[in-house]
């Protein structure tokens, strides 16, 4: 990469130059002017089309259940098959989060709401991209998960698998001789944040397949209104239901800010105002204006639900005076969590940054808060961008051009411009973790060899090999680097080479704009290109 005082010197170099009187001395020094710009840009670009692509590849390298026929991850076969058998129901089908082999419902939802909501602000983007079916396909394989999770109004299945028996084993899917003991939420063991997440997802999901596959949506959207009335009647955190998850899945935040962000998605894909009235009714005693967080993830919602009320707030010119007073309210919490990450607000408030300019929140699975940060700013850019208004935050004024300058920063410092020249996401560009912790990618492709292996003998050839993973898990974005820009790239250190899936989807709306953008430069540049040759 070109530094910026060398990129000045360029410029200010070239400037200088054009000044002389002589006409044609003149017209050569603005096409080298141009030919220089078009360069620098080219040195800079990444190929964000390929990180598109490889960002779906992804979702189906954590598949469960029996895999389809265009499976394109050849390395994984059928796995989990009798999910749910125990308990009488079929739980086949949907996703493992990370490099073990439980379900969990709670980040799996919060997976596919931020997938949904990709396609919903970026589908003629995604399009563009070629990549809208694979996205589509992405949605569903856990929607119709969901689907059969929700065996009755007021039960859900809320995990398949035991982290702690799973913890014990390095083995791949299709080997799989652990617990897959089931476990669910009712009325008498309530999960009203794993409820209101699965119904957010199904009820984002019911908008992206409206036009395309209506009998769907509708099927979608009747489980989704159910699952928020069952957790809003029903009230409780859900690891207080399945204390099994608590060491890897607690609901710390809660379950207000789910409730909320449930009725917000429903008020999207209904337009019914009773979902809406909720929300500013609520405002105050769940919290959605009262919290200012720094953060956005599967566990807290305030900043996504904030943000998605303003974008209420901006777009729609027909909510009453009270519902704007409150909205309003929303808004200046939004504000607080971009102004934070654009270190903007008091010094006090702002989000860490890394020596190499990345968002820095806590030392495990780091990444999954700088992707949530893209996505939202990006958002909130396009929102700032169609409205013609600017940000004011305590530091001054911000346009839409900085935030989503520095929402591209991030993906830029994850595909490889950092202090490593590194590719945090697994497969893309020539330098990218080898050693992700994730069983199935570090062990033999089953389809290469059928032998079984068993519970410890992964861990025994497997675990510990200095070699790189056998099968390359494309498109997964790992935990990253330490608050000093430093990454360690083994598969034991699970804190910064293990990717979850809700790292990864926030990006594939963020990639899609990216890479319209850079096509629409490249035509730019293809024209600079003639100039050039002239």
């Amino acid at each position: 990469m070109v530094k910026e005082e060398e990129k000045n010197n360029h410029l200010h170099n070239s400037t200088k130059v054009s000044k002389i009187s002589n006409p044609i001395f003149s017209q050569c020094s603005l096409l080298l002017f141009l030919f220089q710009i078009f360069i620098l840009a080219k040195v800079e670009a990444f190929n964000y089309g390929d990180a598109l692509t490889k960002s779906l590849l992804y979702f189906e390298s954590q598949r469960s259940g029996r895999l389809p026929y265009n499976q394109r991850v050849t390395w994984r076969d059928h796995s989990g098959l009798t999910d749910g058998l125990e308990q009488g129901v079929d739980l086949v089908g949907g996703y493992y989060d990370a490099g073990d082999h439980v379900k969990f419902g709670l980040p799996m939802a919060f997976t596919v709401t931020m997938l949904s909501w990709s396609v919903l602000e970026f589908r003629q983007e995604i399009a563009a991209g070629g990549e809208l079916r694979h996205a589509m396909e992405a949605i569903k394989w856990g929607t119709d998960y969901f689907i059969k999770a929700h065996t009755s109004p007021n039960v859900l299945w809320a995990e398949v698998g035991d982290g702690d028996t799973d913890h014990y084993c390095w083995q791949r899917p299709e080997d799989m001789t652990t617990s897959r003991q089931a476990y669910k939420i009712d009325e008498n063991n309530p999960g009203s944040d794993l409820a209101g997440e699965t119904a957010a997802a199904m009820a984002a999901a019911s908008i992206v397949f409206k036009s395309t596959n209506p009998h769907y949506s509708h099927l979608l959207l009747q489980h989704a209104q159910q699952l928020f009335e069952f957790g809003d009647k029903y009230r409780g955190k859900y690891d207080g239901s399945v204390g099994v998850v608590k060491s890897y899945y607690a609901s710390v935040s809660g379950y207000m800010d789910e409730l909320l962000w449930a009725a917000l998605w429903l008020y999207k894909a209904t337009d019914n105002r009773v979902y809406l009235n909720y929300v500013i009714d609520k405002a105050n005693c769940f919290g959605g204006t009262g919290w200012a967080i720094s953060e956005f993830s599967w566990d807290v919602k305030y900043a996504g639900l904030q943000l998605l009320a303003t974008k209420i707030l901006m777009e729609e010119k027909h909510i009453d005076h009270h519902g704007r007073t409150i909205l309003e309210q929303y808004r200046s919490k939004a504000e607080y969590y971009i102004c934070s990450s654009l270190n903007k607000n008091n010094a006090t408030n702002n989000v860490e940054r890394t020596p190499g300019g990345l968002l820095y929140i806590r030392q495990w699975n780091n990444m999954q808060y700088v992707s949530t940060a893209s996505f939202l700013l990006t958002i909130y850019s396009d929102l700032l961008k169609s409205s013609g208004l600017k940000l004011s935050c305590h530091a001054g004024m911000v346009d839409h051009d900085e935030i989503f300058s520095f929402a591209k920063s991030q993906v830029d410092y994850i595909l490889g411009s950092n202090p490593m020249n590194m590719s945090y996401l697994v497969g893309f560009g020539p330098n990218f973790p080898q050693r992700v912790h994730h069983r199935g990618a570090s062990i033999v492709s089953f389809r290469e060899s059928k032998g079984f292996i068993g519970c410890t003998q992964g861990y025994d050839y497997w675990y510990g090999r200095d070699e790189p993973n056998p099968n390359v898990l494309v498109g997964a974005l790992v935990g990253g680097p330490d608050c000093q820009d430093n990454f360690g790239d083994q598969r034991q250190n699970y804190m910064q080479t293990e990717a979850c899936t809700y790292n990864t989807a926030p990006l594939v709306g963020v990639f899609a704009k990216l890479s319209q953008l850079e096509d629409q430069n490249l035509g730019s540049h293809q024209s600079l290109d003639l100039i050039a040759s002239y």
